[in-house]
């Protein structure tokens, strides 16, 4: 909603100026009226006359027109319009543009002679003045969510891995006779972080024998920060878990995804099949580069698939505020921090506990839902701005003969033809439908969430 007025607002300070100020001064400029009237296209006569009455129309139907582009932008985004984008961010923009330079660049005495005409176009500059400074404030004054700080986990240990990443990770030991390949859990996102919860569910694969491996990707929890938010992509996470591995010195592995973390799985199964022992997908996120077709494919009777009761979209817009946004373009266009990672990170972990309303089948945990530290903004952003220069990694999957086990939530929040296409590249597979579980499914379902990991691994 804020985009294309962050956009209409630096072109009409930035861009236009420079042009217009030309405008400006063939419109006034004695000897600009002088040289056009004997090149027979000047301001002579009548057409001089014409001016003020050229000027008040060229400010207010640019400026009705802004207003109509704008809502037309609101309203094409909520019918999902192709021509959404080019009404919020060509047409709306355009317009203001010509009204904000036409308005302040235009002298009052060239708009009317009439004392009341002025003083109304005296109070439009006013005020379009002053809703400039309010929208430069909002945007560039650094903000506080109220995110609880990380707490540190004594048993957290670095990797400082080839990438140049240093990572935090725990390890849990196996106990028992140990198994022949360790467990990598790799967390959503991306920019999501460990938290004792998780640990709880994993520690029993610990038990059962298994070195167990839980990390947070650059970016995120207490692993470094990078100096250049280019720098987070999905490719660097994949050479990351590659650096990882080499770090174990495990010959093979099993890799436990969640949500993103199943993209990033699949991604280094391409690379490394030969390294992954099994998949353990978990509310699987789409295999990038996405096919967006697959969302149209409708589940099964049989699965009693339901949608969860609120969604990302509305998540994001309950959390989002202009500043926000502009963090999210400043990122994706120039590759800049607009604010620190302190900042950034505070607002990931309100993001996420707003839209992790569409984690859950029972909306009664919605109230257990608080901002916990240690999400990373600019990994997420700038890691999901990367999935289109993905190399698609499905012909290098098709046919492996990897055993994978997708472990999917009754109301999960993920299409079921992003889940689907998993089945279809793995043909050694399982799927497991937990009932009562939405995306989060170990939040809900724990006790089932691990049987069904520890079943498959038997």
């Amino acid at each position: 909603m804020h985009k294309p007025i962050f956009f209409a607002v630096v072109f009409a300070i930035v861009v236009a100026p420079p042009w217009l100020s030309k405008l400006h001064w063939l419109m006034h400029s004695k000897k600009a009226k002088g040289v056009m009237a004997f090149a027979g296209m000047g301001f002579a006569g009548d057409q001089i006359k014409n001016v003020p009455s050229m000027y008040r129309k060229l400010i207010v139907v640019s400026g009705i027109l802004a207003i109509l582009a704008y809502f037309a932008g609101q309203f094409l985004d909520s019918h999902h319009s192709s021509f959404t984008d080019f009404t919020e961010y060509l047409l709306f923009p355009f317009f203001c543009l010509v009204f904000l330079n036409s308005l302040f660049l235009v002298r009052i005495r060239r708009i009317s002679s009439t004392p009341l005409t002025r003083n109304i176009f005296r109070g439009m500059r006013v005020t379009a003045f002053l809703g400039i400074v309010c929208f430069l404030i909002a945007v560039f004054w650094p903000r506080s969510f109220g995110t609880p700080p990380m707490q540190k986990r004594a048993d957290t240990r670095y990797w400082d891995l080839p990438t140049g990443s240093r990572i935090a990770y725990t390890l849990l030991p196996a106990k028992g006779i140990k198994k022949p390949y360790p467990v990598i859990y790799l967390e959503g996102g991306p920019g999501g972080s460990i938290d004792d919860g998780l640990i709880r569910i994993m520690s029993p694969l610990a038990e059962d024998g298994y070195d167990v491996y839980v990390y947070e990707q650059v970016g995120s929890g207490w692993s470094e920060r990078l100096a250049d938010i280019r720098d987070y992509t999905a490719l660097r996470h994949k050479r990351d878990l590659e650096g990882i591995v080499q770090k174990i010195g495990a010959k093979k592995v099993i890799l436990i995804g969640q949500s993103w973390g199943a993209i990033l799985a699949a991604l280094y199964t391409a690379d490394n099949p030969q390294r992954v022992a099994s998949l353990i997908l978990t509310g699987p996120g789409p295999i990038q580069p996405l096919r967006p077709e697959l969302a149209g494919i409708v589940a099964p009777d049989s699965l009693h698939l339901r949608k969860p009761y609120y969604t990302n979209h509305l998540g994001n817009e309950r959390a989002n505020n202009i500043r926000t946004r502009a963090m999210v373009m400043f990122a994706t266009l120039f590759g800049m921090r607009l604010a620190s990672d302190k900042e950034a990170d505070d607002f990931a972990a309100y993001l996420n506990s707003q839209v992790n309303w569409s984690t859950v089948c029972d909306t009664s945990r919605i109230r257990q839902m608080r901002p916990k530290g240690g999400a990373g903004f600019y990994v997420q952003v700038m890691t999901v701005q990367s999935f289109g220069s993905l190399p698609d990694p499905r012909p290098r999957i098709r046919n492996l003969p990897i055993p994978l086990l997708v472990i999917k939530g009754q109301c999960d929040n993920q299409q079921w033809g992003f889940t689907k296409e998993y089945l279809d590249l793995f043909p050694h597979h399982q799927l497991v439908v937990i009932p009562d579980a939405g995306h989060g499914i170990f939040v809900e379902q724990p006790e089932r969430y691990l049987s069904a990991i520890r079943d498959f691994l038997k």
